[in-house]
Parts: C-alpha cells; structure tokens; sequence
C-alpha cells in the first residue's frame, strides 16, 4: 500500500471519478451576459452646495475651541 490516500487504479475509467474542471463547474450555471450594469455609477458629479460637514460637527469644533481659549483666558 504505497499512498493510502490514492485512487484505486481501477476505478480510472468509472464515469463517476471524472469531475468537471473548475472552469466547466462554475460556467454551468453562469448566465450569457455575466456582467451587470452598474445601478450607482461611482465618480458622478456632486451637489457644490451640500457642505462636506454637519451643522454639529460644525458646533462641536466650535465649542471645544472656545473650551481651549476660555482655559487659556482664565488660567493664564
């Protein structure tokens, strides 16, 4: 017994030891057109009024900037 984990040389011609390659397996249920057209195209044009922060953020730097100068102001 060379390799446990061989095929029996006799099974060679079953029909049943042949398996598909992987190209052949996966092509079996692939539809003709494979390629989806996109439904979000990237890269379009964007609004040029839509700020790229929120209001909150907006006030949250605003408010912690004042925190800082405030502590500068009053602990010298």
């Amino acid at each position: 017994m060379a390799r446990p984990h061989s095929i029996d040389p006799r099974a060679f011609n079953d029909p049943r030891n042949h398996y598909p390659t992987d190209e052949e397996f996966y092509a079996s249920d692939r539809p003709v057109q494979h390629e989806i057209p996109e439904d979000r195209p990237r890269g379009g044009a964007h609004d040029p009024f839509r700020h790229p922060w929120s209001w909150g953020m907006i006030a949250l730097v605003v408010f912690a900037g004042l925190i800082v100068l405030m502590g500068i102001a009053l602990f010298p």
